[in-house]
């Protein structure tokens, strides 16, 4: 019998494996799909935006956790775990990133947070962000010139441009013909990628920039450097352009996001870790005895049920599958029926601004949890012994409002993994 089961493969998932799994645990992860990690910009947003000024971005958020956010909400995750155990968490992630050949770095600036462009010309505020993204830094001084392709939808580098110029930026852009990426007629940037893997389309792409590329600048590009690939395929276009070259995210599905994915699995499976996708959980065993037996999940001929000695929830909040509701306002968690802090009642979901600094009722609801990240009842009693709770379905956090989504995935993902193993030694 496994020491571990995960259930979800998202980030807080795949973190709190990797960190089972190093302590030695036997480990087994099962998600009925994939996780955000497809829809993100691949970075680990920490903590973009503070609830008392909700258009500046925090600038250095480490220190914002240890101190505003400790202060006036301490049920708050990050409060929970203590800033030393969040700065851990991203060291961790930054050392595993090195690890499976696909490094993340943050600002040039130790502990402040990374201003990057969006797809829109916009900037956003993170943490940490892959290797080919970094040269985009909006504190960098270099000017930009943003590469796009006649005919690829979803990027418009002169709205780019234009937008950037706006904050302040030193921003230009040109179109290249849509043939330097495929020779097929249609396509999307994860197919574009794909065909980057190969040397002779990289050579191409770098011969064409390095033609209409200005001494001193540093180019933008969509995220197509690559698949499986994709660090080879980054260096090597920017030592043949012989300037700086990033990527700026665009709409889903998320080439940056896919790559870590298949890197974090891909790790997992070397340690011995099984990753199953295709598994829906759906119910549980335990009743009143406060210790989970198993967890069932579905199949196309009959329900499977997994049996572990510890047990992680990892499927996301309301947004992620791993709350449900019904048209009366109820909402419930779809695997054990966990309390939780959400409103039950739709008229209780939301404030009348759609745009509110305290965020929604129905975002902030979840699970409450102690600092093992364990859950527990509106008493502050412990639910089950050998159950924790990690990512987005956690209460008192709003992840998408204060863009900390990736930042609290690893942070409670690594907490979980490290009091599993503190179980398991004891």
């Amino acid at each position: 019998m496994n020491d571990l089961l995960v259930i979800g493969a998202g980030l807080s998932g795949l973190m709190t494996a990797y960190t089972a799994a190093q302590a030695g645990l036997r480990v087994k992860v099962i998600a009925k799909g994939l996780g955000a990690l497809h829809w993100g910009a691949g970075t680990i947003d920490l903590f973009g935006y503070a609830p008392a000024e909700p258009k500046q971005p925090v600038a250095r958020p480490l220190d914002f956790v240890a101190g505003w956010l400790s202060a006036a909400q301490p049920q708050h995750p990050y409060s929970l775990m203590g800033a030393e155990q969040v700065a851990a968490a991203l060291d961790s992630f930054v050392a595993l990133t090195a690890a499976v050949g696909l490094p993340y770095g943050g600002s040039q600036k130790p502990s402040d947070n990374l201003l990057l462009p969006t797809a829109v010309g916009a900037a956003r505020p993170t943490f940490l962000a892959p290797q080919a993204q970094l040269a985009g830094d909006l504190s960098r001084d270099e000017p930009m010139l943003i590469v796009g392709f006649a005919g690829l939808r979803d990027f418009y580098p002169h709205l780019v441009a234009e937008n950037l110029a706006k904050l302040g930026q030193q921003a230009r852009a040109v179109l290249l013909p849509f043939d330097l990426l495929t020779t097929r007629k249609d396509s999307n940037t994860v197919q574009q990628a794909q065909g980057m893997d190969n040397p002779a389309m990289r050579s191409k792409l770098a011969a064409a920039i390095k033609k209409v590329i200005q001494p001193g600048e540093r180019a933008g590009l969509p995220p197509i450097l690559g698949l499986n690939a994709s660090v080879q395929a980054w260096t090597d276009v920017q030592s043949q352009v012989g300037a700086p070259v990033f990527e700026i995210p665009t709409l889903p599905p998320s080439v940056p996001g896919m790559r870590l994915f298949i890197a974090l699995r891909d790790k997992l499976r070397q340690m011995g870790v099984r990753v199953e996708i295709g598994l829906e959980a759906t119910g549980s065993s335990a009743g009143d005895s406060g210790h989970i037996e198993w967890v069932e999940t579905k199949t196309t001929s009959r329900p499977l049920k997994h049996r572990a000695h510890q047990y992680v929830l990892a499927t996301g909040g309301i947004m992620g599958g791993g709350f449900d509701s019904d048209h009366t306002g109820r909402v419930w968690e779809v695997v054990f029926d966990l309390p939780l802090t959400t409103p039950q009642q739709r008229s209780k979901w939301f404030r009348p601004a759609f745009v509110n600094p305290e965020g929604h009722p129905v975002y902030t609801g979840g699970v409450l949890t102690n600092a093992q990240m364990q859950p527990l009842d509106a008493a502050g009693k412990l639910v089950y012994d050998n159950l924790r709770v990690v990512g987005d379905l956690l209460a008192n956090d709003n992840p998408i409002l204060q863009r900390s989504m990736e930042g609290a995935a690893v942070a409670t993902g690594y907490a979980a993994g490290l009091d599993l193993a503190r179980v398991s030694r004891n």
